[in-house]
């Protein structure tokens, strides 16, 4: 299959351009070196999970979904990028987070991504102690079934990584 026959919804802009690492290069003594400039694609501050939500959403899209859900930890990029990419796309958005790193600050438990995410429109669900994401997310996407939502999950890892552990001999 070619990529253009999946859906796909537009949220980046593309192609982000390259930027050459000459002092690096000069250091090394060679060869040429670039860096691609991910944080130019026009989608909440960038980053590389913008091109795998194009069709994820072009995805969700096509299935009618009306709400988005995703997982991450606390201050997680790819949340940020979810609700980013539901907001563009008009979709409500539901992101299940873990405190999996050990800093419990105001500043880290309340700004950042975390920030970001609810001023994007995401309703944040907090993971309790004994709580996995996945549980929680499968608890928040029931709850929204039951409410006549039809939500569509946004996976944590690679979609092609899981692709092919599925398909493992």
């Amino acid at each position: 299959m070619r990529l253009d026959e999946f859906p796909r919804f537009p949220l980046i802009h593309a192609p982000t351009p390259l930027e050459p690492l000459s002092r690096l290069q000069q250091q090394l003594g060679g060869p040429r070196l670039y860096i691609k400039r991910d944080d130019c694609s026009g989608l909440a501050f960038g980053g590389n999970k913008s091109r795998k939500l194009e069709f994820l959403v072009g995805e969700a899209m096509a299935e009618r979904a009306t709400v988005l859900v995703s997982a991450g930890g606390l201050q997680s990029n790819h949340v940020r990028q979810t609700a980013a990419a539901a907001a563009k796309a008009g979709l409500g958005c539901h992101l299940v987070l873990a405190r999996n790193v050990p800093i419990d600050t105001a500043i880290y438990q309340g700004n950042g991504n975390l920030f970001l995410d609810r001023l994007l429109g995401a309703t944040v669900h907090i993971c309790g102690p004994n709580e996995t994401r996945l549980e929680k997310a499968e608890a928040v996407m029931a709850e929204l079934r039951a409410r006549g939502e039809r939500p569509y999950f946004i996976p944590v890892v690679d979609p092609m990584a899981w692709a092919r552990w599925a398909m493992r001999p």
